[in-house]
């Protein structure tokens, strides 16, 4: 699988995007007109369509897909994200299996040595926003100090956070004597 090369030139309104989409009800299919009436007419939104498919929440025509029908629960539709954005992105996950975690340049980078050179940095730039913004979305940042049910675990009162207990005593090595 190779890059997906759809990219925005502004990521301003990417989340406003998606939970506009999470608000309405999925079109029979998703067009620059359904765009349009969820509030987004800027040209450079229409990108999205195309961000929308390499995520597969449209299928080739644009019809959105279970993964699209799925992101509707509100409940789930960061770890649907998540799994659209590790799918699209499954090359650049394979070289680093915590890409989401790499800087934007770094990501950039990787794209480039991905993709054979065959984008200008311009494009490169936009194409690891792109993903940098989606990983966000979807919860990917931070997300391997998470349990599987997505809640960040809390230390125990009284351990170290390396897991030896703390019992409030100095050692024999660091008492003063």
């Amino acid at each position: 699988m190779a890059l997906p090369t759809a990219y925005l030139t502004s990521f301003k309104n990417t989340e406003a995007i998606f939970k506009a989409m999470q608000a309405a009800q999925a079109p029979p299919r998703f067009t620059q007109k359904v765009l349009e009436s969820l509030g987004y007419a800027n040209p450079n939104e229409r990108m999205m369509i195309n961000v929308l498919k390499s995520l597969r929440f449209l299928d080739d025509t644009g019809v959105p897909t279970r993964r699209y029908h799925e992101y509707l629960d509100q409940s789930q539709s960061a770890a649907v994200l998540a799994a659209g954005v590790r799918d699209a992105y499954a090359d650049l996950f394979r070289v680093n299996n915590s890409a989401q975690s790499m800087s934007n340049a770094d990501v950039k980078n990787k794209m480039k040595t991905l993709s054979e050179g065959q984008f200008t940095d311009r494009v490169l730039s936009q194409m690891a926003g792109r993903f940098t913004a989606l990983a966000k979305l979807g919860g990917l940042l931070g997300r391997s100090r998470r349990r599987a049910d997505g809640r960040t675990p809390r230390r125990r009162r009284g351990c170290h956070p390396f897991g030896r207990r703390h019992s409030g005593r100095q050692s024999p090595s660091t008492a003063s004597t």
